[in-house]
């Protein structure tokens, strides 16, 4: 007999089933949230690169899903798999942990262990997500089906839960925390591996407690079976034999006619769901593009409060909580009321509307996002920018062209860059230098497509040029970049953030990440006098600087100057388009789940489940070509999805006007003179696929 919580018809087996989902949630939302972030400042790839990995494991962890039902319904059962599964779960998370540890192997080692990691992570996350929700549904008796539509309310509730936690808090693990001298992604990747732990434990000290069901079948090989028999034998025979009113009538001679009618119905359903992966495509760049995006926009709150860019992740999960019971109960009711026919499949067009409306907004941000970026020189072409130490105004002449029309002011801000032609993929160009009645000649040696900074001071021997190469690209995590010249006649260390700065006399450092903030008193240290605290000012997000130390009237001080512009768009300005893409996933998601569920057989809704996952594994791979073949600017992608999108929510809403609903009620009254024998082989089949959780609530729609 089964266990009841006091005073209830819940069986006590669900509490495992809920802490152990929202579990794996926190480790699979947590992990996913640092991906972005991690693939660029850790293993160093670009932003398509980085984007291209980060939905192909999206990809795979929503085609995998397919399998998990396979070994379930077919060999298992639900339990055995969920705990073979999840453990393939938690090795993939050490995998990936191990990886992040800077001292173990080389950067070879650390992609290898990644992508092993991320692989396992995918086939555990997907092999058990057609099973949980299931399994917990399978431990109401039939009679208390109003408790087990309640559970799976608090089961999505908890996916919910699990996913907004994570997405702030292991961002924090992240940048906060630092080990191995930098982000400690170890600790970061580590966490949400533990919480993996925890939830394998929390099911397995359940299994006393839980109803477990034994293989059943699986429905969907059935109707590929099928599927395969109709087409062979239509091949086979069309020559020979009258044509038949539908494809799928030439697999009557061994499967039943309810069986054809099913699968007629679902491939009505399914031929829908062909639209559809363009709107995941938009809706999980989330945590890929509008990341990149958020890491080069100003993320302070205040004085005392800095947002992460891969926190920004958590609006979605936040704002769904908010908007499904305003969409339940409020607009939806309105809407009604106002006499408006607003059938599913004219939400979810809706739904397309809204998100292609979220990267319409992406696209104005990131239109001003890239003002304060730095663009490489062309072809044949080089940046340069020049710091004038010489002690007055300085005047500069290249051969062939006179790019620096004005003198260069002394001690002041350089010029924003200026691209300088090059002859050839790099050559030494002689540039005079005037200063002070004084004029010597430079000799710099120059590569296509590079920065660099040309620094001018003054000696006895006249004035000498040092050119410096510069690192113009943002920061990946949004920090400032910071490096210090020096001009005093000695070495000086410096300390900022806690990083330190080694600076031989005459020199410039290299560029280092520090925090963002105000560094009042930065702590130096001279080996012959006395260093006093350097006041920096504000390290703004985004920013390159560099800080020239020189001694005035016999006291040290700084020249900060800024060599890359400070991101000036603030991060409040991605809310709009968060609002609207989930306002998009409320409209699309929900209400695509809960339409499938209401128009299939059913002893098919597994069938369109694995459709409907296999929408969002297209989706990514749409992104993944798109990011790795098209080469376009951040902007114009948007707008070109945002365009692509609105485009096939039109061919959407044709094929819905030609779509004829089905009344649920009617499904069981079709083809009522084939309910013998085969009827009777497909009752397990109902009750098992009755319990599919992902079509009758939808409320929480976490995947």
């Amino acid at each position: 007999m089964t266990k009841k919580l006091c005073g209830t018809n819940y069986p006590i087996s669900i509490c495992f089933i809920v802490v152990n989902e929202f579990c794996e949630r926190f480790s699979y939302y947590g992990m996913k949230a640092l991906l972005t972030i991690y693939f660029l400042t850790y293993l160093h790839w670009d932003t398509d690169l980085s984007t291209a990995v980060y939905h192909a494991f999206s990809g795979l962890c929503y085609f995998t899903p397919i399998l998990g039902a396979l070994i379930a319904d077919s060999w298992l059962g639900k339990y055995k798999t969920i705990i073979y599964l999840s453990t393939v779960y938690v090795i993939g998370h050490v995998v990936k942990s191990v990886g992040a540890i800077p001292t173990v192997g080389n950067s070879n080692v650390h992609i290898a262990l990644s992508m092993v990691g991320l692989i396992l992570i995918a086939f555990g996350t997907g092999g058990i997500k057609p099973c949980v929700a299931a399994f917990g549904g399978d431990q109401f008796d039939e009679a208390h089906i109003r408790e087990r539509q309640k559970f799976f309310s608090i089961f999505y509730m908890s996916i919910n839960a699990g996913s907004l936690l994570s997405t702030v808090i292991t961002p924090i693990l992240r940048g906060d925390v630092q080990c191995f001298g930098g982000d400690c992604y170890a600790l970061a990747f580590g966490v949400p591996a533990a919480l993996m732990v925890v939830a394998l434990v929390v099911f397995i000290a359940g299994t006393s407690l839980y109803k477990m069901n034994p293989p059943q079948g699986n429905i969907l090989l059935e109707v590929c079976n099928c599927i395969g028999f109709a087409i062979k034998n239509h091949l086979q025979r069309w020559k020979y034999e009258p044509q038949r009113r539908h494809w799928l009538d030439w697999a009557e001679e061994k499967y039943s006619k309810r069986l054809i009618q099913e699968i007629k119905m679902v491939m009505r359903v399914l031929v829908l769901y062909i639209p559809l992966p363009m709107f995941w495509a938009l809706f999980d760049q989330q945590g890929s593009r509008w990341t990149i995006q958020a890491a080069r926009m100003n993320m302070a709150f205040g004085n005392s409060f800095n947002i992460k860019p891969d926190q920004m992740q958590m609006l979605n999960a936040l704002l769904i909580l908010v908007f499904v019971p305003i969409f339940d109960l409020i607009i939806y009711p309105l809407i009604g009321f106002c006499r408006i026919n607003v059938t599913p499949l004219r939400k979810m067009a809706t739904g397309m509307i809204f998100a292609a409306l979220a990267f319409g907004a992406a696209t104005l941000v990131e239109v001003n996002v890239v003002k304060t970026v730095v663009e490489p020189a062309p072809p044949e072409n080089c940046l340069l920018q020049v710091f004038n130490l010489a002690g007055s105004n300085a005047s500069l002449t290249f051969p062939g062209s006179n790019p620096f029309p004005e003198p260069i002011q002394y001690l002041q801000d350089p010029p924003e860059y200026t691209t300088i032609p090059l002859e050839g993929p790099g050559n030494i160009l002689k540039t005079q230098v005037t200063s002070d009645g004084q004029t010597s000649e430079c000799h710099l040696r120059l590569i296509q497509q590079k920065a660099y900074s040309l620094i001018l001071n003054s000696e006895n021997t006249g004035i000498q040029c040092q050119l410096v190469e510069d690192y113009i690209k943002k920061n990946d995590t949004g920090n400032p970049f910071l490096r210090f010249f020096n001009t005093l006649p000695e070495e000086i260390i410096l300390t900022v953030d806690d990083v330190n700065f080694h600076v031989p006399s005459g020199h410039m450092s290299l560029n280092k990440t520090v925090g963002r903030n105000e560094y009042p008193e930065v702590n130096c240290s001279l080996p012959s006098q006395k260093c006093p605290n350097l006041d920096l000012g504000l390290l703004d997000f985004g920013a390159s600087y560099t800080v020239i130390i020189i001694e005035e009237s016999g006291n040290i001080v700084v020249k900060k100057m800024e060599d890359v512009k400070a991101n000036n768009v603030h991060i409040a300005w991605q809310i709009p388009q968060y609002a609207l893409i989930t306002a998009g996933e409320v409209l699309f998601s929900v209400t695509g789940l809960e339409f499938s569920y209401s128009q299939a057989p059913s002893n098919m809704k597994s069938v369109l489940q694995a459709g409907w996952l296999l929408t969002v594994a297209f989706g990514n791979v749409i992104v993944l070509i798109v990011a790795e073949g098209a080469g376009l600017e951040q902007w114009i992608e948007f707008l070109l999805f945002a365009c692509l999108l609105l485009g096939v929510c039109i061919i959407f809403s044709i094929m819905a006007h030609f779509y004829t609903y089905v009344d649920p009620e009617q499904l069981d009254k079709i083809y009522l003179e084939d309910s013998g024998k085969q009827e009777g082989d497909h009752d397990d089949m109902k009750k098992k696929t009755n319990d599919m959780p992902l079509y009758r609530t939808g409320k929480m729609t976490r995947l």
